[in-house]
């Protein structure tokens, strides 16, 4: 399907904090002229994980120095901005808060537009911003997988249509790579880690090697035939956590070597086994030829490696964002926002606040005319 493209191209600056990473964005259209990161990561790392209230307060001294400096980058000035756009949920209510807030106050400063958007939506508005792709074609499957969510989407219309089709019901993939690198004693953020072990890690005898993804074959979460039923696009990775815990344990209490190679190697095979097989699963099942990856753990080269390779074998074309804006960030929410203003919906009220559990198929929260998505 075609995207119309009306004449004017707004500017846009975006605000993204659900997390643990202030995100200033700004878009013209779909050419990004700036995409500025504040991250909070090495203030987390002690805990080895993030704590909603540092985050938030990281937030709070991060945001005007990082909207400077976006504004700098894009070479505008504040004045410039035609539309503000936040991210209202879903993520950390207190970290929420502090964009919400700030955005509002811009657009009430600045008599701008105010665009308030799905996080999860925004990751797949990240794709439109890489200048080399083609238009996205729709209804096309996404696949989400981030530190806090991993989602599976049938995407129809990118500022209108989107549903849910799967989603984890306990630990998202990137929760799930954090535990997983605590146990192997790997410094969090787990997924770099993990990719580090499985590429080059302790052999559990004094020298290093790469890992077998084959050596130890862990489960695979609500994959079973008798999962399908229910669960078939859900995702489920307590159980490989656990699974993952009690081999590392029953090694060592058999004062056998742990190989973290090998553990890091068969535990990412396992999380990627089942997100590629459900997504693909999807994509048969509907009829699309087409996915999407989207979100921080997509930077995982094995991954992205299994799913093109398994996509091509099924005549599934896969598009990935560049990974620069695969993590949070302000620029795909930015680039959302000005998707919702060329296809002409009209802005968001001051009635919103931040909304830790939104659901996806709000893509613009609080719209003046009372068309929710």
């Amino acid at each position: 399907m075609s995207v119309i493209r009306p004449p004017r191209e707004p500017l846009v600056l975006g605000i993204e904090t659900s997390c643990d990473e202030t995100g200033v964005g700004i878009v013209r259209g779909r050419t990004l002229l700036s995409n500025t990161i504040a991250s909070s990561m090495d203030e987390h790392a002690r805990y080895g994980g993030v704590v909603p209230e540092v985050a938030a307060r990281a937030h709070l001294e991060a945001l005007q120095p990082t909207i400077e400096a976006a504004l700098a980058e894009a070479q505008v000035e504040l004045t410039d901005i035609d539309a503000v756009a936040v991210t209202s949920g879903p993520g950390l209510a207190g970290a929420l808060m502090v964009g919400v807030g700030a955005a509002k106050a811009l657009a009430v400063a600045l008599d701008a537009p105010l665009y308030a958007v799905n996080h999860l939506v925004g990751h797949i508005a990240a794709d439109l911003l890489d200048p080399d792709a083609p238009p996205l074609e729709y209804p096309t499957v996404a696949l989400l997988v981030s530190g806090g969510h991993t989602s599976l989407l049938l995407v129809r219309d990118l500022t209108s249509d989107v549903e849910l089709l799967g989603e984890t019901v306990d630990d998202a993939a990137g929760e799930a790579f954090d535990k997983i690198a605590r146990i192997l004693g790997l410094p969090y953020p787990g997924g770099p880690e993990i990719d580090r072990a499985a590429a080059s890690g302790s052999d559990g005898r004094g020298g290093t090697r790469a890992g077998d993804p084959n050596a130890i074959r862990f489960p695979r979460g609500l994959s079973r035939a008798s999962d399908m039923a229910e669960h078939r696009y859900d995702f489920s990775f307590s159980g490989l956590k656990t699974a993952v815990a009690r081999w590392v344990e029953q090694q060592e209490a058999a004062g056998q070597p742990v190989s973290t190679a090998d553990v890091a190697a068969s535990f990412r095979e396992a999380v990627v086994d089942v997100l590629v097989t459900k997504a693909l699963a999807a994509c048969a099942d509907l009829g699309v030829p087409r996915l999407l990856l989207g979100g921080g753990v997509i930077a995982n080269r094995r991954l992205r490696e299994v799913a093109l390779e398994r996509a091509a074998a099924a005549g599934v074309t896969v598009r990935i964002p560049p990974l620069s804006l695969c993590t949070d960030n302000g620029a795909m929410i930015a680039a959302l926002a000005s998707e919702l203003i060329m296809s002409g919906r009209a802005p968001s009220t001051m009635a919103f606040g931040a909304d830790s559990t939104l659901p996806v198929t709000e893509i613009q929260v609080a719209s003046s005319v009372g068309d929710e998505a």
